[in-house]
C-alpha cells in the first residue's frame, strides 16, 4: 500500500540488487571508506613531503609529491547508476591537493542531485497529499460525530459507516506519524535508520491501510447483503463484519512482523522490493480489491435485475432507484483503480502511480465522507430538524417540520 512506502527518489530507483540501489551505493562507499582509512592509518607513521592521502567522500587518493598529477578512474559504485567509464584527476601543488577535474558528475556521467522538476514535483505531491489527507481528516471528524451524536442516526448501516470513517482518519493520521518519523530530517539516513520508533511508525501506517480495505470490503458485503435481503440477524453479524474489519488485518499485520523481525529485520521495514514476506500484507489487500470488484459487478447484476420495469412493483421503486444511485456513485472510491495497479511491478509508471494513489487517494477519505455522510437525505433531516428545535428553543419560532422526522431512506 503506497502511502506507507517511501516517497521521492526512493520510487525513481528499480532493483538491481538485494538491497536498494541507493543504499547499496553508500553501502559501498562506507566499504571503500574504512578500506581507505585503514590504509592510511598504517602508513600514518611516515612522514609526507608533498599531498598526504586522504578520502574525498568518493575516492581514495594515495600519496603524490608536489607537481604529480593523479588520476582514478570512476568509482565502481557508480555502476548501480550508469554503464559511462571515465577519470578524474587531481594536482599535487605546494598548497595541497587541487579540485578534481573534470568534476565528479561530468567525467562519470552521474548526477549530483535530484533535477529541480523532480524535485520541484515531489514537493507538489508531498503538499497536495498533506493537503488531501488534512482535509479529509477534518471533515470525517465531523462526520464521525454527526452519525454518533444523533440518536436516529443509529443504526447498522450508519455504524458500518463510523467504522469506515475510522479507517481513513487513522490512515491520515498514520501518514502523517510516518512522515514526522521518516522524513523529520533531510540529514536523516535512510538506509541506517532503524529505531523502535520508525519501526513502529510503519506497522501502524500498515495496519490502517490494511483495516480501511477491509472495511471498504465490509461495505460491499453489507450492500450485497441489503440487495438480497438476507441481513436478518443484526447483531451477529456486525460481530462478524468488526471481526472481519479490525481483526484479520492485526493477524496478517503480526504474522509480518514475525517475519521481518526473525528473516528481514532491515532498516525501517519500509522497503520492500523483492521481499517474499511483503506479501503477507499486500497479499490479503490485493484479495480484497478483487473480491470487493466482484461484490460491486453483483451489485450492478442484482440492481439491473431489481430495476426492471416490468417486475418493479410501485411501493419500492423509489427505494432501488436511490439505492442505485448512491451504489454507482460510491463504486469509483472503492479502489476499482488498484485493480489495475496492484498486478503491475512497483516501477510501473511512477510518476502515475504517485499522482492516483497519493494525490487522488489523499482525497478518498473527503469523498466517502460527502457521499456516505453529508449528501445522505436522514442526516441532512436530521441536522435540519435538530437546527429547528434550537431555534425553537432559543427564540421561540415553531416550525411544522420540527413537529416530526422519519428516516425514509434505505442507504
Amino acid at each position: 500500500p503506497p502511502p506507507c512506502s517511501r516517497n521521492s527518489l526512493w520510487l525513481l530507483l528499480q532493483v538491481s540488487s538485494s538491497l536498494h540501489p541507493e543504499c547499496e551505493y553508500i553501502y559501498q562507499l562506507e566499504r571503500e571508506e574504512q578500506r581507505c582509512l585503514q590504509d592510511i592509518a598504517r602508513q600514518d607513521n611516515r612522514s609526507y613531503e608533498g599531498c598526504p592521502p586522504f578520502w574525498d567522500a568518493i575516492v581514495c587518493w594515495p600519496h603524490a609529491v608536489i607537481g604529480d598529477t593523479v588520476q582514478r578512474g570512476c568509482p565502481a559504485v557508480f555502476s548501480l547508476f550508469t554503464n559511462s567509464t571515465g577519470s578524474v584527476s587531481r594536482n599535487c601543488t605546494s598548497r595541497g591537493w587541487s579540485s578534481p577535474f573534470p568534476p565528479y558528475h561530468i567525467a562519470c556521467s552521474v548526477d549530483d542531485d535530484i533535477p529541480e522538476t523532480e524535485e520541484s514535483y515531489f514537493a507538489t505531491v508531498k503538499l497536495i497529499y498533506t493537503v488531501g489527507y488534512s482535509v479529509s481528516l477534518t471533515v470525517l471528524a465531523v462526520a464521525v460525530l454527526i452519525l454518533l451524536l444523533f440518536r436516529k442516526l443509529r443504526c447498522a448501516r450508519n455504524f458500518i459507516h463510523i467504522q469506515l470513517f475510522i479507517t481513513f482518519i487513522l490512515k491520515s493520521v498514520a501518514v502523517f506519524i510516518k512522515d514526522a518519523t521518516l522524513f523529520s530530517s533531510d540529514d536523516i539516513n535512510h538506509c541506517t535508520l532503524s529505531t523502535f520508533s520508525c519501526k513502529a511508525s510503519v506497522v501502524f501506517c500498515h495496519y490502517c491501510v490494511m483495516a480501511n480495505f477491509f472495511w471498504l470490503l465490509v461495505e460491499a458485503l453489507y450492500l450485497n447483503s441489503l440487495l438480497l435481503s438476507s441481513f436478518s440477524h443484526c447483531r451477529r453479524y456486525l460481530c462478524c463484519f468488526s471481526l472481519l474489519g479490525w481483526g484479520v488485518p492485526v493477524l496478517f499485520i503480526l504474522l509480518w512482523i514475525g517475519s521481518r523481525l526473525y528473516f528481514e529485520d532491515t532498516e525501517c521495514w519500509d522497503i520492500n522490493e523483492n521481499s517474499p514476506y511483503w506479501w503477507i500484507i499486500k497479499g490479503p489487500i490485493v484479495v480484497s480489491i478483487a473480491v470487493n470488484f466482484m461484490l460491486f459487478m453483483n451489485i450492478i447484476r442484482i440492481l439491473i435485475q431489481k430495476l426492471n420495469p416490468r417486475l418493479i412493483q410501485f411501493n419500492n421503486s423509489s427505494q432501488y432507484r436511490r439505492l442505485t444511485k448512491s451504489t454507482l456513485l460510491l463504486i469509483p472510491l472503492f479502489g476499482t483503480h488498484y485493480m489495475f495497479f496492484n498486478f503491475l511491478p512497483d516501477y510501473f509508471s511512477v510518476n502515475l502511480r504517485l499522482y492516483i494513489e497519493l494525490c487522488i487517494g489523499s482525497f478518498q477519505g473527503l469523498l466517502v465522507a460527502i457521499l456516505y455522510c453529508f449528501l445522505n437525505q436522514e442526516v441532512q433531516k436530521e441536522v435540519h430538524m435538530q437546527w429547528l428545535r434550537w431555534q425553537e428553543s432559543s427564540y421561540g419560532v415553531v416550525s411544522p417540520a420540527a413537529k416530526g422526522s422519519q428516516m425514509d431512506t434505505p442507504f
